[in-house]
Protein backbone atom coordinates (compact mmCIF):
# COMPACT_ATOMS: atom_id res chain seq x y z
CA UNK A 1 0.00 0.00 0.00
CA UNK A 2 2.71 2.49 0.98
CA UNK A 3 5.27 1.58 -1.65
CA UNK A 4 2.75 1.83 -4.48
CA UNK A 5 0.71 4.66 -2.91
CA UNK A 6 -2.44 2.61 -3.35
CA UNK A 7 -5.83 3.58 -2.02
CA UNK A 8 -6.25 1.46 1.14
CA UNK A 9 -8.65 -1.44 0.84
CA UNK A 10 -11.10 -2.44 3.56
CA UNK A 11 -9.13 -5.66 4.12
CA UNK A 12 -5.86 -3.77 4.60
CA UNK A 13 -7.46 -1.28 6.96
CA UNK A 14 -8.97 -4.09 9.06
CA UNK A 15 -5.57 -5.75 9.29
CA UNK A 16 -3.83 -2.54 10.39
CA UNK A 17 -6.61 -1.67 12.83
CA UNK A 18 -6.12 -5.01 14.58
CA UNK A 19 -2.45 -4.27 15.31
CA UNK A 20 -1.93 -3.49 19.01
CA UNK A 21 1.24 -1.46 18.48
CA UNK A 22 2.57 -3.43 21.46
CA UNK A 23 5.93 -3.48 19.65
CA UNK A 24 6.79 -6.96 20.85
CA UNK A 25 7.79 -7.57 17.24
CA UNK A 26 10.39 -4.80 17.55
CA UNK A 27 11.93 -6.50 20.56
CA UNK A 28 12.20 -9.85 18.76
CA UNK A 29 12.92 -8.87 15.13
CA UNK A 30 16.46 -9.99 14.23
CA UNK A 31 16.63 -7.51 11.34
CA UNK A 32 15.90 -4.36 13.33
CA UNK A 33 12.78 -3.38 11.36
CA UNK A 34 11.53 0.02 12.55
CA UNK A 35 7.97 -1.19 12.91
CA UNK A 36 6.85 1.55 15.31
CA UNK A 37 7.32 4.29 12.74
CA UNK A 38 6.09 2.08 9.92
CA UNK A 39 2.73 1.37 11.54
CA UNK A 40 2.29 5.02 12.56
CA UNK A 41 3.00 6.13 9.00
CA UNK A 42 0.53 3.55 7.71
CA UNK A 43 -2.21 4.76 10.04
CA UNK A 44 -1.71 8.38 9.03
CA UNK A 45 -1.81 7.33 5.38
CA UNK A 46 -5.07 5.43 5.94
CA UNK A 47 -6.58 8.43 7.71
CA UNK A 48 -5.79 10.60 4.68
CA UNK A 49 -6.73 8.19 1.90
CA UNK A 50 -9.49 5.94 3.21
CA UNK A 51 -13.12 6.78 3.92
CA UNK A 52 -14.34 4.77 6.89
CA UNK A 53 -18.03 4.07 7.48
CA UNK A 54 -19.68 7.06 9.15
CA UNK A 55 -20.21 5.39 12.58
CA UNK A 56 -16.49 4.57 12.77
CA UNK A 57 -15.52 8.11 11.77
CA UNK A 58 -17.80 9.52 14.44
CA UNK A 59 -16.44 7.21 17.14
CA UNK A 60 -12.84 8.07 16.32
CA UNK A 61 -13.63 11.79 16.25
CA UNK A 62 -15.29 11.52 19.66
CA UNK A 63 -12.27 9.71 21.14
CA UNK A 64 -9.87 12.27 19.67
CA UNK A 65 -12.03 15.11 20.93
CA UNK A 66 -12.48 13.82 24.49
CA UNK A 67 -9.63 11.68 25.80
CA UNK A 68 -6.69 14.09 25.30
CA UNK A 69 -8.47 16.87 27.21
CA UNK A 70 -8.74 16.20 30.99
CA UNK A 71 -11.78 18.38 31.67
CA UNK A 72 -13.75 16.93 28.77
CA UNK A 73 -12.64 13.44 29.69
CA UNK A 74 -13.64 13.90 33.34
CA UNK A 75 -17.11 15.08 32.29
CA UNK A 76 -17.48 12.16 29.87
CA UNK A 77 -16.32 9.74 32.58
CA UNK A 78 -18.93 11.06 35.02
CA UNK A 79 -21.64 10.71 32.38
CA UNK A 80 -20.41 7.22 31.50
CA UNK A 81 -20.66 6.09 35.11
CA UNK A 82 -24.21 7.38 35.28
CA UNK A 83 -25.38 5.35 32.28
CA UNK A 84 -23.03 2.36 32.66
CA UNK A 85 -25.74 0.19 34.29
CA UNK A 86 -27.62 0.35 30.97
CA UNK A 87 -24.73 -0.93 28.87
CA UNK A 88 -26.19 -4.44 28.75
CA UNK A 89 -29.08 -3.10 26.69
CA UNK A 90 -26.75 -2.21 23.82
CA UNK A 91 -26.24 -4.79 21.04
CA UNK A 92 -22.80 -6.37 21.21
CA UNK A 93 -21.76 -5.60 17.64
CA UNK A 94 -20.14 -2.91 15.54
CA UNK A 95 -19.67 0.54 17.00
CA UNK A 96 -22.15 -0.28 19.77
CA UNK A 97 -19.71 -2.92 21.03
CA UNK A 98 -17.14 -0.14 21.37
CA UNK A 99 -19.65 1.98 23.26
CA UNK A 100 -20.32 -0.93 25.63
CA UNK A 101 -16.56 -1.22 26.19
CA UNK A 102 -16.30 2.51 26.95
CA UNK A 103 -19.07 2.28 29.55
CA UNK A 104 -17.43 -0.76 31.13
CA UNK A 105 -14.08 1.02 31.39
CA UNK A 106 -15.81 4.02 33.00
CA UNK A 107 -16.66 1.82 35.98
CA UNK A 108 -13.03 0.81 36.59
CA UNK A 109 -11.60 4.28 37.30
CA UNK A 110 -9.48 4.54 40.43
CA UNK A 111 -10.24 6.58 43.56
CA UNK A 112 -10.52 10.27 42.65
CA UNK A 113 -8.19 12.78 44.23
CA UNK A 114 -6.77 16.23 43.86
CA UNK A 115 -4.05 16.56 41.25
CA UNK A 116 -1.03 18.15 42.97
CA UNK A 117 2.18 18.72 41.07
CA UNK A 118 4.92 21.15 42.00
CA UNK A 119 6.80 20.85 45.31
CA UNK A 120 9.50 23.12 46.72
CA UNK A 121 12.49 21.30 48.21
CA UNK A 122 15.12 22.96 50.38
CA UNK A 123 18.50 22.73 48.70
CA UNK A 124 17.27 20.48 45.87
CA UNK A 125 19.64 18.00 44.31
CA UNK A 126 17.69 18.03 41.08
CA UNK A 127 14.89 19.73 39.17
CA UNK A 128 12.32 17.79 37.19
CA UNK A 129 8.94 18.26 35.60
CA UNK A 130 6.19 15.71 35.06
CA UNK A 131 4.24 15.18 31.91
CA UNK A 132 0.86 15.93 33.43
CA UNK A 133 -0.90 13.89 30.73
CA UNK A 134 -4.60 13.54 30.02
CA UNK A 135 -6.15 10.22 31.13
CA UNK A 136 -4.00 9.44 34.17
CA UNK A 137 -4.73 12.62 36.19
CA UNK A 138 -8.44 11.97 35.71
CA UNK A 139 -8.41 8.22 36.35
CA UNK A 140 -5.74 8.04 39.05
CA UNK A 141 -4.30 11.38 40.24
CA UNK A 142 -2.77 9.58 43.22
CA UNK A 143 -0.05 8.13 40.99
CA UNK A 144 1.74 11.43 40.41
CA UNK A 145 1.07 12.45 44.01
CA UNK A 146 2.96 9.34 45.13
CA UNK A 147 5.76 10.04 42.66
CA UNK A 148 6.06 13.62 43.91
CA UNK A 149 6.35 12.48 47.54
CA UNK A 150 8.99 9.92 46.59
CA UNK A 151 11.02 12.51 44.71
CA UNK A 152 10.81 14.92 47.64
CA UNK A 153 12.48 12.28 49.84
CA UNK A 154 15.18 12.06 47.19
CA UNK A 155 15.70 15.82 47.38
CA UNK A 156 14.35 16.37 43.87
CA UNK A 157 12.18 19.41 43.23
CA UNK A 158 9.14 18.99 41.00
CA UNK A 159 8.30 22.03 38.90
CA UNK A 160 5.08 22.98 37.17
CA UNK A 161 5.07 23.57 33.41
CA UNK A 162 2.17 25.80 32.29
CA UNK A 163 1.04 25.17 28.76
CA UNK A 164 1.73 21.45 28.57
CA UNK A 165 -0.98 18.93 27.75
CA UNK A 166 -1.56 15.49 26.25
CA UNK A 167 1.53 13.80 24.82
CA UNK A 168 -0.35 13.20 21.57
CA UNK A 169 -0.02 9.41 21.54
CA UNK A 170 -3.75 8.68 21.49
CA UNK A 171 -4.47 10.79 18.42
CA UNK A 172 -1.17 9.78 16.82
CA UNK A 173 -2.17 6.12 16.87
CA UNK A 174 -5.58 7.04 15.45
CA UNK A 175 -3.82 8.61 12.47
CA UNK A 176 -4.66 12.23 13.35
CA UNK A 177 -1.21 13.52 12.51
CA UNK A 178 -1.88 17.28 12.66
CA UNK A 179 -3.43 17.03 16.13
CA UNK A 180 -0.55 14.90 17.36
CA UNK A 181 2.03 17.40 16.08
CA UNK A 182 0.17 20.28 17.76
CA UNK A 183 0.31 18.52 21.14
CA UNK A 184 4.01 17.75 20.68
CA UNK A 185 4.91 21.36 19.80
CA UNK A 186 2.95 22.73 22.77
CA UNK A 187 4.74 20.39 25.18
CA UNK A 188 8.16 21.09 23.72
CA UNK A 189 7.50 24.81 24.07
CA UNK A 190 6.36 24.48 27.70
CA UNK A 191 9.36 22.41 28.78
CA UNK A 192 11.84 24.48 26.75
CA UNK A 193 10.87 27.54 28.80
CA UNK A 194 11.90 25.70 31.98
CA UNK A 195 15.06 24.34 30.40
CA UNK A 196 16.10 27.80 29.26
CA UNK A 197 15.14 29.41 32.59
CA UNK A 198 17.22 27.21 34.86
CA UNK A 199 17.66 23.77 33.40
CA UNK A 200 15.97 20.43 34.02
CA UNK A 201 17.48 17.16 35.08
CA UNK A 202 14.64 15.16 33.56
CA UNK A 203 11.13 15.20 32.14
CA UNK A 204 9.42 12.41 34.03
CA UNK A 205 6.55 10.22 32.89
CA UNK A 206 4.38 7.96 35.05
CA UNK A 207 2.30 6.60 32.14
CA UNK A 208 4.70 4.52 30.08
CA UNK A 209 2.58 4.80 26.94
CA UNK A 210 3.18 8.54 27.06
CA UNK A 211 6.87 8.03 27.75
CA UNK A 212 7.31 6.14 24.50
CA UNK A 213 5.71 9.05 22.69
CA UNK A 214 7.87 11.71 24.37
CA UNK A 215 11.06 9.81 23.66
CA UNK A 216 10.00 9.82 20.01
CA UNK A 217 9.46 13.59 19.75
CA UNK A 218 12.90 13.91 18.17
CA UNK A 219 11.75 11.69 15.31
CA UNK A 220 8.26 13.14 15.11
CA UNK A 221 9.52 16.72 14.68
CA UNK A 222 12.77 15.92 12.90
CA UNK A 223 11.72 17.71 9.70
CA UNK A 224 10.39 20.82 11.44
CA UNK A 225 13.19 23.42 11.38
CA UNK A 226 11.55 25.45 14.14
CA UNK A 227 11.12 22.58 16.60
CA UNK A 228 13.57 19.80 15.65
CA UNK A 229 16.42 20.85 17.96
CA UNK A 230 14.17 21.54 20.96
CA UNK A 231 12.29 18.27 20.41
CA UNK A 232 15.55 16.32 20.40
CA UNK A 233 16.48 17.99 23.68
CA UNK A 234 13.14 17.01 25.22
CA UNK A 235 13.46 13.40 24.05
CA UNK A 236 16.94 13.17 25.54
CA UNK A 237 15.66 14.40 28.93
CA UNK A 238 12.62 12.09 29.07
CA UNK A 239 12.72 9.31 31.65
CA UNK A 240 10.17 6.88 32.98
CA UNK A 241 9.77 7.47 36.72
CA UNK A 242 11.38 4.10 37.51
CA UNK A 243 14.31 4.86 35.22
CA UNK A 244 14.99 8.10 37.06
CA UNK A 245 14.62 6.65 40.57
CA UNK A 246 16.91 3.74 39.65
CA UNK A 247 19.54 6.17 38.35
CA UNK A 248 19.40 8.30 41.52
CA UNK A 249 18.90 5.53 44.05
CA UNK A 250 15.87 4.60 46.15
CA UNK A 251 15.53 6.44 49.51
CA UNK A 252 15.75 4.52 52.77
CA UNK A 253 13.10 1.82 53.07
CA UNK A 254 10.91 1.59 56.17
CA UNK A 255 9.54 -1.66 57.55
CA UNK A 256 6.35 -2.75 55.83
CA UNK A 257 4.34 -6.00 55.77
CA UNK A 258 6.02 -8.36 53.27
CA UNK A 259 4.06 -8.62 50.05
CA UNK A 260 4.26 -10.72 46.93
CA UNK A 261 3.93 -8.37 43.97
CA UNK A 262 3.10 -9.65 40.50
CA UNK A 263 4.77 -7.22 38.12
CA UNK A 264 3.00 -6.68 34.80
CA UNK A 265 5.45 -5.13 32.34
CA UNK A 266 3.59 -2.67 30.15
CA UNK A 267 4.37 -3.16 26.45
CA UNK A 268 5.16 0.53 26.05
CA UNK A 269 7.83 0.22 28.74
CA UNK A 270 9.44 -3.14 27.95
CA UNK A 271 9.14 -2.94 24.15
CA UNK A 272 8.58 0.71 23.29
CA UNK A 273 11.24 2.08 25.63
CA UNK A 274 13.25 -1.10 26.24
CA UNK A 275 13.10 -0.43 30.00
CA UNK A 276 12.84 -3.82 31.68
CA UNK A 277 14.92 -4.27 34.83
CA UNK A 278 14.57 -0.94 36.76
CA UNK A 279 10.95 -1.45 37.95
CA UNK A 280 11.61 -5.00 39.11
CA UNK A 281 14.90 -4.10 40.77
CA UNK A 282 13.31 -1.16 42.62
CA UNK A 283 10.44 -3.28 43.92
CA UNK A 284 12.91 -5.85 45.23
CA UNK A 285 15.04 -3.13 46.80
CA UNK A 286 11.89 -1.83 48.50
CA UNK A 287 11.43 -5.20 50.20
CA UNK A 288 8.79 -6.78 48.01
CA UNK A 289 8.90 -10.31 46.61
CA UNK A 290 8.52 -9.87 42.87
CA UNK A 291 7.15 -12.45 40.48
CA UNK A 292 6.25 -12.24 36.81
CA UNK A 293 3.56 -14.03 34.83
CA UNK A 294 4.23 -16.55 32.12
CA UNK A 295 4.63 -14.96 28.69
CA UNK A 296 5.26 -11.58 30.29
CA UNK A 297 6.10 -10.10 26.90
CA UNK A 298 2.49 -10.38 25.71
CA UNK A 299 0.01 -7.48 25.76
CA UNK A 300 -2.93 -7.12 28.15
CA UNK A 301 -5.07 -5.64 25.38
CA UNK A 302 -5.21 -2.02 26.56
CA UNK A 303 -2.99 -0.44 23.88
CA UNK A 304 -4.31 3.11 24.02
CA UNK A 305 -7.88 2.94 22.75
CA UNK A 306 -7.53 -0.57 21.31
CA UNK A 307 -9.73 -1.91 24.11
CA UNK A 308 -12.48 0.36 22.79
CA UNK A 309 -12.00 0.01 19.04
CA UNK A 310 -11.20 -3.72 19.12
CA UNK A 311 -13.16 -4.67 22.22
CA UNK A 312 -13.57 -8.37 21.48
CA UNK A 313 -9.88 -9.01 20.83
CA UNK A 314 -8.86 -6.82 23.77
CA UNK A 315 -11.17 -8.73 26.10
CA UNK A 316 -9.59 -12.04 25.09
CA UNK A 317 -6.11 -10.62 25.70
CA UNK A 318 -7.18 -9.27 29.09
CA UNK A 319 -8.55 -12.63 30.20
CA UNK A 320 -5.35 -14.40 29.14
CA UNK A 321 -3.19 -11.91 31.02
CA UNK A 322 -5.34 -12.09 34.16
CA UNK A 323 -5.19 -15.89 34.10
CA UNK A 324 -1.40 -15.78 34.06
CA UNK A 325 -1.31 -13.19 36.87
CA UNK A 326 -3.86 -15.08 38.95
CA UNK A 327 -1.69 -18.20 38.77
CA UNK A 328 1.00 -16.39 40.79
CA UNK A 329 -1.36 -15.84 43.76
CA UNK A 330 0.05 -12.38 44.47
CA UNK A 331 -1.10 -9.90 47.12
CA UNK A 332 -1.00 -7.05 44.61
CA UNK A 333 -0.40 -6.47 40.91
CA UNK A 334 1.90 -3.60 39.88
CA UNK A 335 2.39 -1.94 36.54
CA UNK A 336 3.76 1.31 35.16
CA UNK A 337 0.95 2.36 32.84
CA UNK A 338 -2.53 3.68 33.59
CA UNK A 339 -3.94 1.96 30.50
CA UNK A 340 -2.84 -1.46 31.76
CA UNK A 341 -4.12 -0.76 35.27
CA UNK A 342 -7.52 0.22 33.93
CA UNK A 343 -7.70 -2.71 31.53
CA UNK A 344 -6.70 -5.29 34.13
CA UNK A 345 -9.00 -3.69 36.66
CA UNK A 346 -11.85 -5.48 34.92
CA UNK A 347 -11.71 -8.73 36.86
CA UNK A 348 -8.40 -8.50 38.71
CA UNK A 349 -8.41 -10.79 41.79
CA UNK A 350 -6.23 -8.43 43.89
CA UNK A 351 -5.53 -4.67 44.07
CA UNK A 352 -3.70 -3.05 41.18
CA UNK A 353 -1.18 -0.30 41.86
CA UNK A 354 1.31 1.73 39.93
CA UNK A 355 4.88 0.70 40.72
CA UNK A 356 5.66 4.14 42.12
CA UNK A 357 2.75 3.92 44.59
CA UNK A 358 4.39 0.87 46.15
CA UNK A 359 7.81 2.56 46.17
CA UNK A 360 6.33 5.63 47.85
CA UNK A 361 4.70 3.47 50.55
CA UNK A 362 7.88 1.48 51.11
CA UNK A 363 9.92 4.64 51.69
CA UNK A 364 7.60 6.34 54.16
CA UNK A 365 4.54 7.36 52.19
CA UNK A 366 0.93 6.62 53.09
CA UNK A 367 -0.50 3.19 52.50
CA UNK A 368 -2.25 3.09 49.12
CA UNK A 369 -6.02 3.19 49.51
CA UNK A 370 -6.41 -0.05 47.56
CA UNK A 371 -4.34 -1.91 50.16
CA UNK A 372 -6.36 -0.60 53.10
CA UNK A 373 -9.32 -2.63 51.92
CA UNK A 374 -7.53 -6.00 51.84
CA UNK A 375 -5.77 -8.22 54.35
CA UNK A 376 -2.04 -8.09 53.72
CA UNK A 377 -0.54 -11.56 53.55
CA UNK A 378 3.06 -12.64 53.89
CA UNK A 379 5.21 -12.98 50.84
CA UNK A 380 5.72 -16.31 49.19
CA UNK A 381 8.99 -17.70 47.86
CA UNK A 382 11.00 -15.40 45.62
CA UNK A 383 10.85 -16.12 41.91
Amino acid sequence: MLEQQRVPTAATVTHIDRCLSCLSCTSTCPSGVDYMHLIDHGRAYIQQHYSRPRPQRLLRAVLAGLLPYPRRFAAALWLGRCVAPLRGLLPDRGVLRSLRAMLQLATVARDPGRHVIGTPVQTPSGRVVFLRGCAEPVLAPGIQQAATRLLARMGVEVLEAPGQGCCGALVHHLGFEAQSLAFARANVAAWSRLIDAGGLDAILVTASGCGTSLKDYAHLLRNDPQWAEAAARVSALTRDICEFVAERGLPSVVERPPLTVAYHAACSLQHGQQVREPPRALLRAAGFTVCEPAQAHLCCGSAGVYNILQAELADALRRRKLDSLRALAPAVIASGNIGCLTQLGQGAPVPLLHTVELLDWATGGPQPAALRRVKLSCAGPAR
